[in-house]
């Protein structure tokens, strides 16, 4: 009997309704015949057949194998551009159907059967551990390749440099490089068994990386400038490790890629298809993130990798503008005539070409360029337009600007103001070369450095005083340092020999004898770009010496010639960056480092007391690693304390790992650092840039050495604060009221659960107890999140973002409850004769009090989120950057709105009492009615939440000094961090109906003779109070 089996390879497109996208299936097709077919006919046959259904549709048809059976025999091919699958090649041993070879075996059964051709290469080296190659070697690399599927031949040479194997075999070398060629994707398991089979026959290390296998998915066509593409790359097997490089465009440079302010790498993305899986997403990219890039898994000596172009549309990064002269003097010359300015913008040369355009004063102005000019090993264009400069007088200022556009339409723009001097007016004189004359009021900046630097200085003329030269020039070295700096902080770069390059630079660089201070500031921006880019890749302790050399020198320089108010910014970012710096370096717990005017040690022991300059500094804590550094020469630089001579020692102390609930830091100074009649301990508060004695103590020891103490910890009045406050006893006071507040809202939760049925016989009273038990259990969950985040220092950042949204929400939930019963309030008041229906009581509850929330802390923390803000601080809290700047307004907003409804519903309570009492009423009626608006205030107060308004105070009255700032602190923390036991009183406790239920149920416990007893007496008592009454 014949049988002839035709397996076709069908494509469907599935449209799903109006949705522009599409889903592709791959499907395998057998038709089986006892006679001859012709392959044509059946696929004929099978296109001209309509649709499967309305909503697939067959678009490509191809004959991928065939195979004919007569008897016992049986021969398969595969058609032309297609070969076996892994599953057939594997399915006998020794594999025999294999690559596009024809196949005696009866393999119709298996799925797939043939797959399409794909291009895959490796390659390798082997690396003899004894004796040199043979060319025996190669014949053992080639029988052991051929077992993989899919192979097509092996190259290999003695180096990279020839294909000549016989040539190199005569330098008795023990590497071999090899390069062999596949036609489909093989399995990385096979290619596992391949080296480990050279390793073993051959005794040699063997090196691996494959192209082909790895999945990349990568934009197409050229992205924008600034723009934020997302590449991604899978594998189907699991690996060890992943990671991405660059080469850059001109193939000069490659890098290695880690996470920075551009670079993102997320290695999370793996499914059940692809388990390896690595994403790079890029942030605002610019011309030298244009390149080739390649990701790579690598497992043991088996790396693969997959390569995509990534070609940027452009933009000047820099734009460079310049006039010859530096003014326009109209002095000399008739008020209506025109001075001419020549006026230059300089950007790098690109392989875009660029449209620009000048203005003048929203005119258009003639021009020319570009003139190319070299400088620095670096190709600058120059585009100049000549500007006829009005003498007329006027107040506008000559603005120029020239504009450049790319060929998607991006623009930049650049601008650079004319100084005119006019006719009768005050200006200085020419001072040299390099200061024209300039009118009053002006800055004129000449971009004119000194040999080796690079920048520009400006000075300004007041009156026809010239003002003292803002030099900015700095050296070429440290510019250049500072670009790498910025460049590993991006993520290109981002390796450890950077690390010490950039630090070891720096270092050599600041101890320069001839530093000025824009070398000063410049150093400084380099050790705080370095700091930043620690906070995402901690560096190792060899970078430390480079490093305290570098910061000891910097405070050495001499920072004159700038005012105060700009040296002390550059102190606190120099102090800001070596803290941050130290904390995030790996370095040994038993080891230090000092230099000339810095100290730093490392401890991990208990109750540590360690010297740091001659000051001894005690930590009291039980877990965790303690790093002290302390800096010379730096507390001047900072500024003052009023009328106080701050020490020349300023010690910093970093705490991590710890598990203890509270830190105390002492200080013991020796005598010569301190003045002995006015001693002040003082920290550098980094949110204000201001010295501070909040939390500090100082004693004096019989030998005259001064010991400050400190503490910080998180008081309850952080939640609608600025910044941490701290005040005597009021941590204390917030966890007292706290605890009470979170044990009395569980028992009002108990009891409400007990006398449930009892008390809510109405719809009124049905929604004031459904509101009541809401805004306790809120509240309850609120006050447990904040003390869970009362010591922030112990938690990690995922615990302390999670309890921040936590108390964000159960706060706004708690205040949503508490409108919804104020609303319902007043509904009852107005409307006497259209009650409120349950249904919509609870719908509408819902929405306020659960909805709104989710959506508010939802849409601020994805807000925050991608826009690169911070969402909460350090203090597991929102943030408050200013007036509606900071998350904080994601929580003052919603709750002013809330307490000003619930005020208004307290006022409309009170007067409706009020009206309620007749013009000829007597001084006893006056008098409940009093009570009456008394008894509301109290039992509505803690309820509605109107004592979170001192919260409004707070903020309003942050400056004000003592005793005010301490009355509003102290009154806030105690009235809300008590607030759910004054709820508990009014709410639960105080409802009659609720104490005689609960007593009813106590009473259903006693035995009858007691009960009979108790009862008798609690009448005895009812009766004479019913008869005084």
């Amino acid at each position: 009997m014949w049988a002839r089996c035709l397996i076709f390879l069908a494509g469907a497109v599935f449209i799903h309704g109006q949705n522009a996208t599409a889903d592709v299936t791959i499907a395998e097709l057998m038709v089986t015949s006892n006679v001859s077919l012709a392959a044509k006919t059946v696929l004929t046959a099978l296109s001209n057949t309509s649709a499967l259904n309305s909503d697939v549709t067959i678009v490509e048809l191809d004959l991928v194998a065939d195979c004919l059976l007569v008897g016992a025999q049986t021969t398969c091919s595969c058609s032309a551009g297609y070969v076996w699958s892994n599953t057939v090649c594997y399915s006998t041993n020794p594999p025999t159907c294999c690559n596009d070879t024809a196949c005696n075996q009866n393999v119709s059964h298996l799925t797939p059967l043939c797959i399409p051709k794909e291009k895959v290469s490796m390659s390798g080296s082997v690396t003899l551990r004894s004796g040199p190659w043979q060319d025996s070697h190669k014949t053992q690399v080639m029988n052991a390749l051929k077992t993989i599927n899919g192979f097509l031949g092996l190259n290999i040479s003695m180096d990279k440099s020839t294909t000549n194997f016989i040539e190199r075999m005569e330098d008795n070398s023990n590497i071999a490089h090899f390069e062999a060629d596949f036609n489909v994707k093989f399995e990385t398991s096979k290619l596992q068994d391949f080296v480990a089979d050279l390793e073993t026959t051959l005794g040699a290390t063997v090196l691996v990386e494959t192209l082909g296998l790895v999945t990349i998915s990568a934009p197409k066509t050229k992205v924008c400038y600034k723009s934020n593409p997302t590449m991604n790359c899978n594998l189907e097997e699991a690996t060890n490790s992943s990671g991405w490089r660059l080469t850059s465009k001109d193939e000069k440079d490659t890098f290695k890629l880690n996470d920075g302010s551009v670079v993102t790498i997320d290695n999370s993305c793996a499914t059940s298809e692809y388990k390896s899986c690595v994403s790079l997403k890029l942030n605002g990219i610019t011309g030298r993130w244009a390149g080739t890039y390649v990701c790579g898994f690598t497992t043991g000596s088996i790396n693969h990798i997959a390569k995509t172009e990534l070609d940027v549309v452009l933009l000047p990064d820099e734009i460079t503008m310049s006039t010859n002269p530096l003014t326009a003097d109209c002095t000399k010359v008739e008020p209506t005539s025109m001075v001419t300015v020549e006026v230059t913008a300089t950007i790098l040369n690109s392989s875009e070409s660029y449209r620009h355009h000048w203005k003048y004063t929203d005119e258009e102005t003639s021009q020319q360029g570009p003139i190319y000019k070299t400088k620095s090993d670096k190709v600058e264009l120059h585009y100049s337009a000549q500007v006829k400069v009005n003498c007329i007088p006027t107040k506008e200022a000559h603005r120029v600007s020239i504009t450049f556009t790319n060929s998607k339409n991006q623009r930049k723009n650049a601008t650079v103001d004319i100084p005119v001097i006019y006719a009768n007016e005050k200006f200085c004189e020419k001072d040299g070369d390099e200061w024209p004359k300039t009118p009053d009021g002006d800055t004129v900046i000449n971009r004119i450095c000194g040999e080796g630097r690079t920048g520009y200085k400006e000075r300004t003329c007041k009156g026809k005083e010239w003002q003292s030269v803002f030099d900015n020039c700095v050296k070429e070295k440290l510019y250049l340092v500072l670009k790498k700096a910025e460049k590993f902080q991006e993520g290109l770069v981002a390796n450890p020999e950077e690390v010490l390059y950039i630090f070891s630079g720096l270092s050599n660089i600041s101890a320069e004898i001839n530093s000025s201070i824009a070398d000063v500031s410049a150093s400084i921006n380099v050790l705080a770009v370095m700091a930043n880019a620690s906070k995402l890749n901690p560096f190792q302790e060899d970078v430390v010496p480079a490093f305290l050399g570098g910061a000891s020198s910097m405070v050495n320089q001499s920072w004159d010639g700038i005012n105060t108010t700009i040296k002390g910014s550059m102190a606190a970012n120099y102090l800001q960056s070596v803290e941050n710096l130290v904390k995030n370096i790996e370095m040994n717990a038993t080891k230090g480092h000092m230099t000339e005017n810095l100290d730093l040690k490392i401890s991990s022991t208990p109750d540590n007391v360690t010297s740091v300059f001659n000051i001894s500094v005690a930590m009291h804590m039980t877990s965790g690693i303690i790093k002290m550094v302390s800096v010379k020469k730096l507390t001047e630089k900072l500024g003052s304390l009023k009328d106080k001579r701050p020490s020349e020692l300023l010690v910093s102390v970093t705490v991590q790992n710890s598990s203890n609930s509270s830190t105390s830091i002492t200080l013991d100074f020796p005598k010569d650092e301190v003045d002995h009649n006015k001693v002040t301990c003082v920290f550098w508060d980094t949110t204000d840039n201001v010295w501070s004695n909040e939390g500090c103590r100082v004693n004096k020891s019989d030998d005259g050495r001064i010991t400050c103490q400190c503490d910080h910890l998180t008081s309850f009045s952080v939640l609608m604060s600025k910044k941490p406050v701290e005040l005597p006893f009021l941590k204390e006071i917030t966890y007292v009221g706290l605890g009470v507040s979170i044990c009395s809202l569980l028992v009002l939760l108990i009891i409400e659960a007990l006398v449930w049925s009892a008390v809510v016989k109405t719809n009124l009273s049905h929604f004031r107890h459904t509101a009541l038990v809401n805004i306790s259990l809120c509240l309850f969950l609120a006050d447990c999140s904040f003390i869970a985040s009362s010591f922030p220092e112990i938690l990690n950042g995922t615990s302390c973002l999670i309890l921040t949204v936590c108390k964000h929400f159960f706060f706004l939930s708690m205040f949503g409850w508490a409108m919804s019963l104020s609303i319902m309030l007043v509904h009852q008041l107005i409307f006497v004769f259209n009650p409120l229906r349950k249904r919509v009581f609870m719908f509408f509850s819902s929405i306020v009090g659960y909805v709104c929330p989710v959506i508010i802390v939802g849409t601020s923390y994805v807000y925050y989120k991608y826009t690169g803000s911070p969402y909460h601080s350090d203090k597991c809290w929102l943030i408050f950057d200013g007036l509606l700047k900071g998350s904080m307004h994601a929580f003052l907003i919603p709750v002013g709105i809330v307490l000003m409804t619930n005020v208004f519903s307290m006022v409309v309570v009170i007067l409706t009492l009020m009206k309620s009492s007749s013009p000829d009423s007597s001084k006893a009626e006056d008098k409940d009615t009093a009570k009456s608006i008394l008894k509301v205030v109290v039992f509505l107060t803690p309820v509605f939440g109107i004592t979170w308004i001192l919260g409004f105070l707070q903020l309003f009255l942050s400056d004000a000094g003592p005793p005010l700032f301490e009355i509003i602190h102290y009154s806030f923390t105690i009235l809300n961090s008590f607030q759910g036991f004054f709820i508990f009183l009014t709410g639960c406790f105080a409802e009659q109906k609720v104490r005689e239920e609960v007593l009813r149920l106590i009473m259903a416990k006693v035995p009858s003779k007691e009960k009979s007893e108790s009862m008798r007496k609690l009448t005895s008592i009812t009766n004479s109070k019913t008869n005084e009454n």
